[in-house]
């Protein structure tokens, strides 16, 4: 994900890559990441926070600990805006772990980051100014969309915008395999499945168009979509959507 969020942020020409910087544990990753992007790879997590006005914390969950433990007193002195992308850590974990309030926003971005195309969530504590908060709006632009939220959606939004990708992802493959059972090639078909599905969802952000509306304008009287439609709600798709959802939203309250 810190990957997708630097090649964003370059590509989109929000940043200058100079601007830019990254640490890790293996020093071949930012090294690569140095000689693709032009950003700058820094010897330790100490000296990225000592050098940056916005650190990104794009570390698993359980590193958190050893991670912050590093940068704490560096963070205490310096005071950088302090980005956090792990899941299921909130405002008020990743505050207990520093052992003071920084200046804190919480994102919550999704896979399609990699494609330039998530959908992210952001929540910021207090401290942070409305001049830190549009610099977070314009970093999560260089990579997708973004909403801000308040921390008690964002167990909804990971299943909407997080676990739903993978629904998406079955849908589209679902319609290419269903090619494949009529003759056609799987990658021929599931180009057109995956982009017939990319177009739809831009007319829905382009359109103020309900999404019904737009169901009936495809919907010829006696024609095949309006059969296809009706299988669809013969066999409970609705249903077994919102069904998906809530056994997502019920296992991330049990985590």
């Amino acid at each position: 994900m810190a990957g997708a969020i630097l090649r964003g942020a370059v590509a989109s020409g929000n940043f200058d890559p100079t601007d830019l910087g990254a640490f890790d544990i293996d020093s071949a990753k930012t090294d690569s990441l140095h000689r693709e992007l032009g950003i700058r790879s820094f010897a330790s997590a100490q000296e990225l926070v000592e050098n940056c006005d916005a650190v990104v914390l794009a570390v698993k969950p359980k590193l958190f600990p050893q991670v912050i433990g590093g940068i704490r007193q560096s963070v205490r002195e310096k005071g950088p805006l302090v980005i956090s992308i792990a899941a299921g850590k909130t405002i008020g974990d990743i505050q207990e772990f520093f052992g003071f309030e920084p200046t804190l926003v919480r994102v919550m971005p999704n896979i399609n980051a990699r494609a330039g195309a998530s959908m992210s969530a952001y929540c910021p504590n207090e401290h942070v100014s409305t001049e830190q908060e549009d610099f977070v709006r314009r970093l999560l632009s260089s990579f997708g969309q973004s909403i801000k939220l308040t921390e008690d959606y964002f167990p909804l939004f990971g299943v909407i915008a997080g676990s739903a990708p993978a629904f998406a992802y079955m849908f589209i493959d679902a319609l290419a395999r269903a090619g494949v059972k009529h003759g056609m090639a799987k990658q021929q078909a599931l180009r057109i499945a995956a982009q017939t599905v990319l177009g739809s969802a831009e007319l829905i952000l382009n359109s103020d168009e309900h999404p019904w509306s737009l169901i009936d304008s495809v919907c010829s009287p006696g024609g095949t979509t309006i059969e296809g439609i009706a299988v669809l709600e013969e066999y409970g798709m609705d249903t077994a959507v919102m069904k998906a959802v809530d056994a997502a939203i019920e296992k991330d309250s049990k985590i």
